[in-house]
């Protein structure tokens, strides 16, 4: 602002200096000459009437700096001059002055010199004699006076130079500290130029405007925020040079990534060669996708470009956690292979059994034991198609109201199911605690405990024992199962209640497991909010219990 300021004063005063210049020069210029002029003509006059009177005495003793002399014959012949040789001079018949003086008396005239820049005035008079005396006098012109002002104009516009530096700084001061000063949180609150009043009305009517929009971008990032934050998946969006533009806490978590990170480069994030592929791959304007595997959990990486005007501006990456998914698609291809085995392993030995007899190969003695195989093996298959529809309807949910069982009373009948089969091979089976009340459904209590008691027996050794406990805690009922039996590794402490998985598969079959017994008592007690926990030792037993909420 001071720059433009002193631009301003000092052009308008170079403007000013030089019009005044000129136009004062001019006038006075003017009305000096019009002086000189008449001045001439009155000199002219005198010289006359003295040479008339004195003759050439008086020329000769005519002195003056400022007036030149010069007698001329009628013929044009320069007869005496008063600064050069008049025998030197050319013939003045041609002259504008001396042609005006011998046809009417008087003349006059002006010439300029270029080379010298004066202007001269000619005054002519006839004498009686018929001779002309002619007077001059020579000035400056307007150029010469304005070279000879140059010295003056420089000094004058020095001093407007200096003037306009100074005057600009304290203006440009004046004018700005009132603007420094704006308070633009309240502009109609400032006292300052009424010139101003304009301007601050619409300052205050964009501060408002500015505050509105900047309250709905909040609320708007707040709700993006929110949603954002409280999703399972992982979502980043990035731009154009693959900088972290937001990353929500889930991804964050996924990554194990600060907060900071928000800004930098996306392989500051993950810098395996899938994950940076994929988002190459977006960010050129492809959506593309990949698994990860990240500290033991899988995901699926999901990345589509953002597009404005046809072109990405960025890429926005979800990141699903499909662990669960695939360790269900992994189970449900077990379960569906197990299934697929365990169904035909007594169907072909019906099959087999039914085919001798069909053929007539067996013995009339022998058909009773082929008969037995077949009642055997179909009743193995509906004991597994029972136990995969129990497995199935608690796959489903179904929602039965609970009601108060006595765990007791259920795990009694529980060991009277599996006494026959424990006696065959000598195992003791007791039960002991006192009567305990819970809340749940009793065909899922039953199947809890007749599940464990059944394993108890089909795994025990001969002569072995099975022991059930009820005893009533702070946190609620437990249910506990022991056998003297094989054991279970600790390696497969966490997959017994897989689905048809067994730990010794020779000695199950032997026993006519199913493989489903503790998948079945998993999912009832997830059903009726139970926990389940399991010790064992090898060749020593195994011990379950399964602690029901309180009433």
């Amino acid at each position: 602002m001071t720059k433009k300021i002193f631009n301003s004063i000092f052009c308008a005063t170079l403007a000013v200096l030089l019009i005044s210049t000129v136009f004062i020069g001019s006038v006075l210029y003017s009305y000096f000459g019009n002086m000189q002029r008449d001045a001439l003509a009155e000199q002219t006059g005198i010289v006359a009437a003295e040479y008339e009177k004195n003759g050439e005495a008086y020329l000769t003793a005519f002195s003056s700096q400022s007036y030149r002399i010069t007698l001329i014959s009628s013929d044009g012949t320069v007869l005496f001059d008063s600064v050069k040789d008049a025998t030197a001079l050319e013939n003045h018949l041609g002259r504008e002055e001396v042609t005006q003086a011998l046809a009417e008396d008087s003349g006059s005239s002006e010439r300029f010199s270029d080379t010298l820049l004066e202007k001269t005035y000619y005054n002519a008079k006839k004498l009686s004699n018929g001779n002309i005396i002619r007077v001059s006098h020579t000035k400056s012109s307007v150029y010469s006076l304005l070279i000879g002002l140059l010295q003056p104009i420089a000094a004058v516009l020095l001093v407007a130079f200096i003037l306009s530096f100074v005057l600009s700084h304290r203006l440009s001061n004046h004018i700005v500290k009132p603007l420094e000063n704006l308070d633009l949180e309240h502009p109609l609150e400032n006292d300052t130029y009424d010139e101003l009043s304009a301007v601050l009305s619409k300052i205050e009517r964009q501060r408002k405007t500015l505050l509105k929009r900047e309250d709905e971008l909040k609320q708007k990032n707040d709700e993006f925020s929110a949603v954002t934050e409280n999703m399972n998946e992982g979502l980043i969006l990035i731009g154009t040079d693959s900088e972290i533009i937001s990353i929500n806490s889930a991804a964050r978590k996924i990554f194990l990534a600060e907060r900071d990170c928000i800004g930098r480069n996306i392989i500051t994030v993950n810098r395996s060669p899938e994950f940076t592929d994929v988002a190459g791959k977006c960010i050129k304007g492809k959506s593309s996708d990949c698994l990860l595997t990240i500290y033991g959990h899988e995901y699926q990486v999901n990345a589509n470009p953002v597009m404005i005007d046809e072109k990405a501006a960025g890429a926005c990456i979800l990141i699903f956690d499909i662990t669960e998914k695939s360790r269900n698609e992994r189970i449900r291809r077990e379960f569906t292979a197990n299934v697929s085995h365990e169904l035909k392993t007594p169907l072909h030995s019906i099959m087999g059994a039914a085919e001798l007899l069909k053929n007539g190969i067996v013995k009339p003695e022998d058909e009773k034991q082929f008969a037995g195989r077949i009642y055997d093996e179909a009743s193995r298959l509906v004991t597994l198609v029972e136990d995969i529809i129990r497995l199935s309807q608690l796959d489903e949910g179904v929602i039965t109201e609970k009601e108060s069982v006595n765990l007791t009373e259920v795990a009694k009948e529980a060991a009277d199911s599996v006494k026959e089969e424990a006696a065959s091979r000598n195992i003791t089976v007791a039960v002991s605690g006192a009567d305990v009340q819970i809340s749940g459904i009793k065909r899922l209590v039953y199947e809890i405990a007749y599940n464990l008691c059944d394993n108890a027996v089909r795994y025990n050794n001969e002569n072995g024992s099975v022991k059930i406990e009820i005893e009533s805690t702070q946190s609620g009922a437990v249910l506990s199962v022991s056998d003297s039996g094989i054991g279970i590794p600790e390696d497969s402490l966490e997959r017994i209640f897989e689905r048809f998985y067994r730990v010794d598969k020779s000695h199950s079959r032997e026993t006519g497991g199913t493989g489903l017994g503790l998948s079945i008592v998993k999912h009832a007690a997830e059903y009726l909010g139970a926990e389940i926990t399991v010790s064992s030792t090898l060749g020593k037993g195994t011990r379950i219990s399964v602690l029901f909420p309180k009433i």
